[in-house]
């Protein structure tokens, strides 16, 4: 198992990370909050062991951050502060588990092992998309470009979520007739033609930024990232 052990006292650091290793495990370390988040960013951990209390990055607002960007591996944090109040604020903070200092290390390890063996959650879904200057917000169900309202009957509005979650790539016929129209069989009208066109004229037609929706004849569409001028 590939685990990252972010804890500042180089005492149980090192008794913790050689026990795990003499277990079989890959161990990775940090000693502090900023280099834990970095770390636990870039690598392909499946259990982080996180300090309460960190230097430079407390470990509640490591955690935070790392769920803000949707790192969904499970946490097991570490604390000398028992009182319940303590480990409430852990588990909002995004940990799955919590060990109040001192621990054995055997319930150290049933507990990583616990957090391994848990089915991976499902991403979360975003709530407010971006491309360039083009907003959608899908609790209040507004789109905005450039700051200006805009209003989309509720099939716009799928078609182009759905054209946002997949900003830069190319969409065919197909995929929207499957995604948005939940239709599984080509219907021979022009739908997709007719809303793509109704949809760019609200989202591109009189805005100084530029063209986002492009079309690419006989192959599909793409949302830019960038408009086009």
């Amino acid at each position: 198992m590939d685990i990252l052990l972010i804890e500042d006292d180089a005492e149980t650091r090192d008794y913790v990370a050689m026990g795990l290793r003499e277990l079989g495990h890959v161990v990775d370390q940090a000693e502090d909050g900023l280099g834990g988040l970095r770390r636990a960013r870039e690598g392909n951990h499946q259990v982080l062991v996180v300090d309460r209390m960190l230097p430079r990055l407390d470990g509640l607002d490591l955690l935070r951050a790392l769920r803000e960007v949707h790192i969904s591996t499970p946490v097991l944090m570490l604390t000398a502060l028992g009182e319940v109040d303590a480990r409430v604020e852990g588990i909002e903070a995004g940990a799955d588990d919590y060990l109040a200092k001192p621990f054995a290390f055997a319930e150290l390890v049933a507990r990583i092992g616990a957090l391994a063996r848990r089915p991976p959650l499902a991403a979360p879904v975003a709530l407010h998309l971006r491309v360039a200057d083009l907003e959608m917000d899908l609790i209040r169900r507004e789109v905005r470009r450039d700051g200006k309202l805009i209003d989309l009957q509720p099939r716009e509005f799928h078609l182009l979520e759905y054209l946002m979650r997949h900003a830069g790539e190319l969409v065919t016929r197909t995929m929207l007739l499957e995604q948005v129209w939940e239709y599984h069989f080509d219907p021979q009208t022009s739908v997709v033609e007719t809303h793509i066109s109704r949809l760019r004229g609200k989202i591109d037609r009189g805005f100084a930024g530029g063209e986002l929706l492009g079309t690419l004849r006989g192959v599909g569409y793409v949302l830019r990232t960038t408009a086009e001028s």
